[in-house]
């Protein structure tokens, strides 16, 4: 029972969010990638609001959803960083 509990409780983990802030070192509008200055590529779904005037050297937050080891979900938010 003790199993078959746990099992139900892995299979329902839910997306946890967590966030990344860096300085765009290339944004390709188009096909929905940023590339941070630390190499990262961030890969966009087309429903993300992005601001109309990112460009390279903007600072920016990514908001994301993770799902423990299986790794990047869904980006939430692309917002300009103070």
């Amino acid at each position: 029972m003790r199993i078959l509990l746990a099992a139900a409780l892995l299979a329902a983990a839910p997306a946890f969010a967590d966030e990344t802030t860096g300085t765009i070192l290339a944004f390709d509008r188009v096909d929905g990638v940023i590339v941070l200055n630390d190499k990262t590529v961030w890969e966009l779904a087309a429903d993300v609001a992005v601001p109309e005037d990112l460009a390279a050297g903007d600072k920016i937050t990514l908001v994301y959803e993770t799902a423990g080891e299986e790794g990047l979900t869904k980006i939430d938010s692309v917002t300009r960083a103070e």
